[in-house]
């Protein structure tokens, strides 16, 4: 998981750059329109709700902001939301009692108290995802997470050896589970305390009171069964094939037995998905020989294969099931979007290695096709922002030069 950091900004703008962790994997991520904001098509009259700590704050010119962080409280909410705090948005402690945001801000920063915060369901595709909130409720009382290995399950307690997911340090710590844990695997479905195994990938929510010790112990109510194939520790390498969706793309990062791609979806597959890969997935090349976990390289374009069953994150998380190795290049740019000075509707120029030499840099023409996950729409690609894409390999010979953009991602959100 990405470094949390809790930054108290009351006159610097914040960076809304959108991209954790957790959309409904239901949600389809088409490839965005040159112009067009990309929100979820969902009711007004639906609302959702994340309860965590508070990790980022900013009031400046552009409004007030809240970045909670932590885990859903209703069905298809976020893991990590961005919210707007309007005139209208109902502040209130655990009682009901109005309170002051402004006075409690520091001590919400550093993790004093849980915050529970409830919005319109109408928010953006970003990660995190964006919107409005409707009610804040400031608890009486803080909790921790972690993200790690699970190294021993006896008897309702489990040895956890991972990253704090507010403080990004390592640590280990026994976790004792309540009888009502609530506990999900890939998908959301509901788990029983004896599906958890030793050597599962978890992410698990324990508080308000630690020990000393050494390892630290706790109680958990709410855990998360990370990349678990059909929810109970088993496999899924054995997926139907007539049930697989895919994603023709590429794969923009590999950590952990993970790896990200981004490209088109297959057979209504995802645009934008993260895949465990384990001794079950199947890996070969276009002429079906087999290949190992090592072809799994970062900018490798891939058809990739897994089950319609995913987490409700974005991106989805599923099992690979199968995945091509395409032998075709790509061809991928890092960079600062910078001033263009010539009128190209739907072009952004990008000024390549963000350096004092023009020769390399590129005008990316996006249409249609252009895959931008975690990208609003064109106009929040401004000047300034800094950028991975990847683009076709037919560049014209002009200073800069021009292509076609396959792939857009704000920089520093890669997953």
């Amino acid at each position: 998981m990405k470094s949390m950091y809790k930054v108290l900004a009351t006159t610097t703008i914040m960076a809304m750059l959108a991209v954790p962790m957790a959309a409904s994997a239901q949600v389809s991520t088409q490839p965005v329109k040159a112009g067009v904001v990309q929100t979820k098509d969902l009711s007004d009259k639906k609302v959702l709700g994340t309860m965590g700590q508070m990790t980022n704050y900013v009031n400046n010119e552009d409004g007030t902001f809240m970045t909670i962080t932590g885990r859903g409280v209703t069905p298809d909410a976020q893991r990590e939301m961005i919210l707007s705090i309007n005139e209208q948005t109902k502040i209130i402690d655990a009682k009901g009692n109005k309170v002051d945001l402004t006075k409690i801000v520091e001590s919400l920063i550093k993790g004093d108290k849980v915050v529970k915060a409830f919005y319109d369901a109408n928010i953006t595709k970003s990660l995190p995802a964006r919107g409005t909130a409707l009610t804040i409720i400031i608890q009486d009382y803080t909790m921790s997470g972690i993200t790690g290995e699970v190294t021993s399950a006896d008897n309702g307690r489990l040895t956890v050896e991972g990253t704090n997911i507010y403080t990004d340090s390592k640590e280990t710590i026994i976790l004792n589970l309540d009888p009502k844990a609530e506990i999900y695997g890939e998908g959301g479905k509901a788990l029983k305390q004896e599906d958890l195994k030793a050597g599962m990938n978890i992410t698990a929510f324990y508080g308000p009171a630690v020990t000393a010790s050494l390892p630290a112990q706790s109680s958990t109510n709410y855990i998360l069964v990370n990349g678990q194939g059909d929810n109970t520790g088993e496999n899924n390498g054995g997926e139907e094939a007539n049930d697989l969706i895919g994603t023709d793309g590429i794969i923009m990062n590999n950590s952990n037995d993970r790896i990200t791609v981004v490209g088109k979806g297959l057979e209504g597959g995802q645009h934008y998905v993260m895949l465990g890969v384990d001794k079950d997935t199947v890996i070969v090349d276009e002429n079906g020989k087999t290949l190992t976990a090592d072809a799994l390289k970062a900018d490798v374009r891939v058809d990739a294969f897994y089950g319609p069953m995913m987490t409700m994150s974005y991106p989805g998380q599923a099992h690979a099931a199968k995945i091509v190795v395409k032998a075709q290049e790509t061809f991928k740019i890092e960079g600062t979007i910078e001033k263009m000075d010539r009128d190209l509707k739907n072009s952004i120029y990008v000024n390549v290695g963000s350096d004092d030499n023009t020769a390399n840099d590129l005008i990316l023409h996006i249409s249609e096709d252009t895959i931008m996950p975690n990208v609003q729409g064109i106009e929040d690609l401004k000047e300034g922002t800094k950028i991975v894409a990847y683009h076709s390999a037919a560049v014209t010979m002009s200073l800069p030069g021009m292509t076609n953009a396959e792939i857009i991602m704000i920089d520093g959100f890669v997953k």
